[in-house]
């Protein structure tokens, strides 16, 4: 299994990552499998640059991350993250605020 970088606490990290649409529309279509920037970029309508871009900002939150398959580059939820949504029932609740994952734009 590839290694993560430890999950983020602070959720101004994850706040910022998830204050832009195409980054919440690229962690929902994360969610149910793995993907490659052009894979991402091709269902997302949105060009390479930008979808690296997002998802540079995402694993810097500690959201996603990557493992090479081949010349690919394979992103996917981390699995922290992941365990936090499943044991929320797909909300992340900061409080102030709450992210439905199941609720997501397209």
């Amino acid at each position: 299994m590839p290694k993560t970088d430890p999950p983020k606490t602070d959720c101004v990290d994850i706040l910022k990552a998830l204050s832009d649409r195409s980054r919440m529309r690229i962690v929902k279509a994360l969610l149910p499998k793995e993907h490659g920037v052009n894979d991402l970029a091709d269902e997302l309508s949105l060009s390479q640059y930008n979808v690296s871009k997002h998802l540079r900002v995402l694993k810097q939150a500690g959201i996603v991350d990557m493992h090479p398959e081949g010349t690919r580059r394979e992103y996917f939820i981390v699995k922290e993250f992941r365990e936090r949504l499943k044991k929320e029932n797909h909300v992340l609740d900061f409080g102030c605020c709450s992210f439905r994952f199941d609720q997501l734009p397209d």
